[in-house]
């Protein structure tokens, strides 16, 4: 079932992607969708049937609002730190400890952090995340892991697990 619902997903963004339903257009990206789903389906999510619920669709909406919304607040602190005289920096690596459970879920926070200018996610280990911060705020692991990984992860959570 995961092959050919990758098949689908896939010749779907095919065709979103090119913008066109001739027929020679329809059968490139049915065999790329195909080959797509070949070779990659057994890295596609175990239970596709979550990609049914229509709950997960509004929680995606919601992530989407919250990353862009923090992305441009975090631009704005970096544009801050790169333009002051003094740049106030305090660089460093935190290990932050997620509750989510599922690989892709684990690499979409990482991902999300990693575009969020001023974190970079440089390593994942088990539960543990490994973040290069612009600014270390806290010494605390409870404040900086809220501070870095709070926003995204119960959206996250609710979207994929």
């Amino acid at each position: 079932m995961k092959y050919i619902t990758l098949f689908i997903l896939s010749l779907v963004f095919w065709l979103l992607l090119t913008f066109k339903l001739t027929l020679p257009n329809i059968i490139v990206g049915t065999v790329a969708s195909g080959i797509c789903a070949l070779f990659f389906g057994r890295f596609f999510i175990t239970n596709v049937y979550k990609l049914l619920q229509p709950q997960r669709y509004f929680w995606l909406l919601v992530y989407l609002v919250v990353f862009i919304w923090e992305c441009i607040k975090a631009n704005f602190d970096v544009a801050y730190r790169v333009l002051h005289p003094a740049m106030p920096i305090k660089p460093g690596i935190v290990k932050v400890k997620t509750t989510l459970n599922s690989e892709l879920a684990r690499t979409l926070l990482a991902n999300s952090i990693t575009m969020t200018p001023g974190t970079i996610t440089v390593d994942i280990i088990g539960d543990n995340l490994f973040v290069h911060w612009i600014y270390v705020r806290s010494d605390n692991p409870d404040v900086y892991t809220r501070m870095i990984t709070g926003k995204f992860e119960k959206y996250i959570k609710n979207i994929i697990e």
